[in-house]
Formats: C-alpha cells, sequence, structure tokens
C-alpha cells in the first residue's frame, strides 16, 4: 500500500506539471460527429487533476459530449480563479472550479458566470477534503491549527476561508495562521520537509498522507457549512450572448454527465484510476462527492457572506449577474 501512495504521489505530481496543456492524463477519446452525425466542436475546459474530475472524464468516455455534439480537452489547472484569466481571453471556454473565483470576477464586473453546479461536499460522515497533519505534528484538533502554517491550494478562496471559521469555532485564533500556497500533489512532501505544519487536501491526496499514518484534523467545508458547492461549471457572459447554442449543449451534457456519475460509481472510479494512473484499489478508497448539476444558491450566498465576514471580499457580489443556471 505503502508502495502504491508513494508513486500515486509522483504521478499526482507529474499531472499537475502539465497545467496549460492539453489534459493527456485523461481517458483518451477521439470521436469523429455527434448524434446527427454532424461535425463535433472542439472546447477546452478547465479542470483539476483530482479525483472530483473523475466525473468529468467518465462522461467523455461514455460519449455523453460527444452525442450533444461536443469534443472535450480537458486542460489540467490549480484552481478556478487561475482558470478566469483563459475564460476572459477565450483560450478556454468553460472552467470547472470553487464557486469563490467568480465570486471575486463579478464584484470587478469581469462577465463571468456560474451556469451550474458540478460537485458538492457531503453533509455528514467522511467528506472529500480535511485539513492533514502528520501524527508527530501534535496536531490533532482546529484550534491547534493555532500559530502554525497551513497548505490550501489557492489562497484567498474557500478552502482557507472555511479553515478560519472552522478554527474560529473550536476555539482557536484563526489570524495568527500563516497560510501558504501548495499545489494538492506537493503537500505530502511540504510535510515531510517540515515546510508547513498542515495542509488542506482532497482526495486523492488526503488518502495517501492519512494512510501512510497522518492525522486527519478537521473537513472544514463540512464543519462550516455542511453540502458545500465545492466545484461549479464557469464560463463569460460574452459567452453566454454570442453562442447560447453551446452553452447550451455543454450544459445538457453536464447535466447528463453528472446524473450518470452520481448513479455510475464503478465508472467514475474507473476514470479516476485512469485518469491519475492510478491503480483501481486506490481509487476504490476514494471519497467521491454528491455530483449534479443543479446548485444549491443558498451555499454559495452562505460562503460569500462568510468572505465578508472575514474580510476576504468588500461587499457582496451580485447574485442575479452571477449565477445563470442551465
Amino acid at each position: 500500500m505503502k508502495k502504491n501512495l508513494a508513486i500515486l504521489s509522483l504521478l499526482a505530481a507529474a499531472a499537475l506539471a502539465l497545467a496549460g496543456c492539453t489534459d493527456s492524463a485523461a481517458p483518451s477519446t477521439t470521436p469523429t460527429s455527434g448524434a446527427s452525425g454532424g461535425a463535433l466542436t472542439k472546447v477546452r475546459v478547465a479542470a483539476l487533476p483530482i479525483a472530483e474530475t473523475g466525473a468529468l472524464w467518465a462522461g467523455i468516455k461514455e460519449g455523453i459530449f460527444a452525442k450533444h455534439g461536443l469534443d472535450i480537452e480537458v486542460v489540467p489547472a490549480q484552481g478556478g480563479a487561475q482558470a478566469i484569466p483563459a475564460l476572459l481571453s477565450g483560450d478556454i471556454q468553460f472552467a470547472i472550479g470553487q464557486p469563490f473565483g467568480p465570486i471575486r470576477a463579478d464584484l470587478q464586473n469581469l462577465g463571468v458566470a456560474i451556469i451550474g453546479d458540478y460537485a458538492d461536499s457531503l453533509p455528514s460522515g467522511k467528506d472529500v477534503n480535511a485539513v492533514v497533519a502528520l501524527a508527530s505534528s501534535g496536531i490533532a484538533t482546529p484550534k491547534d491549527l493555532t500559530g502554525k502554517k497551513v497548505s490550501v491550494n489557492s489562497l484567498g478562496a474557500a478552502g482557507d476561508l472555511t479553515i478560519r471559521a472552522a478554527v474560529d469555532a473550536d476555539g482557536g485564533d484563526s489570524s495568527k495562521i500563516q497560510f501558504i500556497e501548495v499545489a494538492f500533489p506537493d503537500v505530502k512532501a511540504q510535510l515531510e520537509a517540515g515546510t508547513i505544519d498542515a495542509g488542506w487536501v482532497p482526495d486523492p491526496f488526503r488518502a495517501m498522507i492519512v494512510g501512510a499514518g497522518g492525522t486527519s484534523v478537521v473537513s472544514p467545508y463540512q464543519a462550516v457549512i455542511p453540502g458545500l458547492t465545492v466545484l461549479t461549471n464557469i464560463t463569460t457572459q460574452k459567452l453566454i450572448d454570442s453562442n447560447p447554442d453551446l452553452v447550451s449543449a455543454y450544459s445538457a451534457a453536464m447535466t447528463e454527465t453528472l446524473a450518470f456519475a452520481a448513479g455510475n460509481e464503478t465508472a467514475v472510479r474507473a476514470a479516476i484510476a485512469t485518469g491519475l494512473k492510478i491503480s483501481a484499489e486506490a481509487a476504490a478508497g476514494i471519497t467521491l462527492p454528491k455530483f449534479t448539476f443543479d446548485l444549491n444558491v443558498d451555499n454559495v450566498k452562505k460562503l460569500a457572506d462568510l468572505a465578508v465576514k472575514y474580510k476576504y471580499i468588500d461587499s457582496l457580489p451580485n447574485f442575479d449577474r452571477l449565477i445563470h443556471q442551465q
């Protein structure tokens, strides 16, 4: 098992190094035509090389996007916020990322829109991400993170925001935490090197660290806003206005893909194993989120309220402008 975890770490790191390039780690598909027999429209979608992307990979392999006339090229990204410049430049057409990036973009009136959900955290039980630490760190509860160096993959987003709220609720002082930006595949090495004291990671990286004897300290989404939206589907208002047929086709394909993923866990895990180049055994141990295209707007609003409380943003976004559920 330890050997599998070590291999997983190296391969996941290699996958993230491809950021900005075609996701060659994803299951390969070379469809030639859609359901009507016409040529497919090439669409570039930014997504993180993490377990949640298994639903997208599974949908591509199942031929769902091709059925809707789309040939999807998956572009690895570190977070939704980092994908927004590529959206605005037209380099990509859609992104799958945290709702926090679009919230910030709306406050600058950049014309970024959330068109649907993608994955939600779990309201109880083992959640899809957690703050982890080495057993030797002595960190066992959220308040123990006070005064520590804690990594997140993207600073100023839902990760560190919910960690702060969880620490304060546990009697700690989140203002004394030093947050450091570290890509998910690098967290285990940084913990072992002592560069950070704890790190926020999803599976498979959480499973790697805890499986090697680490401690799961807190699942901040679950502790603060149970069932919080983890990832959303993002595009631009410009694309919605200029090419509504493309947005409609993508939304229909994504709706079908996420419904397929919700009812076909085996296919999703197989896609994760292929996409992240891990063993079927490792993929079987990953906690999957709730896959859905139906956005829980109330939970996104709660996240924005929390961001205002902790001064991550100065005011609430214009939700009527930001959210365009398809």
